[in-house]
């Protein structure tokens, strides 16, 4: 049955309680350090930046008490989508003729088109692993707090952040639940003779089978969306206009040197 347990391979929006140095620093700053390492992944270049990327997220979770073997298990099901992108870039994307290894047709295979397609590989694991790190060390709740108090300022110009704040609540509460929602339907078409998690074909097999899940998937999803605006709608919900907050942020030298840290990484990273 471990083939239907689609919740243990999305561990972005996972909240890990560890009481790490990383979990008491304030949400602000772990929210900024967040976004500023996965600009600096989106937009460096060199193959160099991306290991010394890779290799301080490494030290990011042992500090953050996070096991790295669970923070692995993310890349397990975005892993054929990668392949399949590096596949394309490797195949399609430019070519040194001077370094070409295979060529057949109209396909070809260069060592500058392997290293590109290395590169993406690289990037796509480092901008997960940000990206799951920041949701094992921060909670909803913090996430919430911190993002208000982030753009409270353009508020003043007009802009609903409340809304956007709620929305990305939301997402973040229904990546589990739509885990969850696809393991119940993948059993019950199981259940009525569909082929799942029987014969060969590997990534191509795995991707044929996920296609009936997507229709029900996306219905269900849009049926929970509207039940929850309903339920807000029932309870006076009113956005942001008039809301405080009973938390009160502390910015502390900690967060100080944290940010220091991290601005510090992204130089080396973009410059390596």
């Amino acid at each position: 049955m471990h083939e239907f347990e689609f919740l243990r391979f999305v561990t972005i929006g996972q909240y890990l309680p560890t009481g790490s140095i990383i979990h008491r620093l304030d949400p602000r700053t772990r929210l900024v350090s967040g976004l500023l390492l996965v600009i600096v992944l989106t937009l460096t270049s060199h193959g160099a930046g991306l290991c010394v990327a890779l290799a301080a997220l490494g030290i990011l979770l042992a500090v953050a008490r996070i096991p790295l073997g669970y923070a692995l298990k993310g890349l397990v099901a975005p892993l054929p989508f990668l392949v399949f992108l590096a596949a394309l870039q490797v195949l399609f994307g430019p070519r040194d003729a001077a370094r070409l290894l295979v060529v057949w047709g109209p396909l070809s295979i260069s060592t500058t088109s392997l290293l590109n397609g290395a590169l993406l590989i690289a990037r796509f694991v480092a901008l997960i692993l940000t990206l799951s790190l920041i949701s094992y060390c921060l909670s909803t709740t913090e996430l919430v707090h911190g993002l208000d108090a982030l753009l409270a300022p353009f508020t003043k110009i007009g802009l609903p952040t409340h809304a956007f704040v709620l929305m990305v609540q939301v997402t973040l509460r229904f990546l589990p639940l739509l885990a969850l929602e696809a393991e119940r339907i993948a059993k019950s078409q199981a259940s009525r003779g569909a082929e799942w998690g029987t014969g060969r074909g590997g990534v191509l097999r795995r991707a044929r089978q996920a296609f009936p899940l997507l229709v029900p998937l996306f219905l269900t999803g849009l049926q929970r969306a509207e039940n929850l605006a309903l339920a807000m709608e029932a309870r006076g919900y009113q956005g942001g206009k008039g809301r405080t907050s009973l938390t009160t942020l502390h910015f502390r030298p900690a967060d100080a040197v944290a940010l220091a840290v991290v601005v510090g990484l992204a130089v080396v990273v973009m410059r390596a």
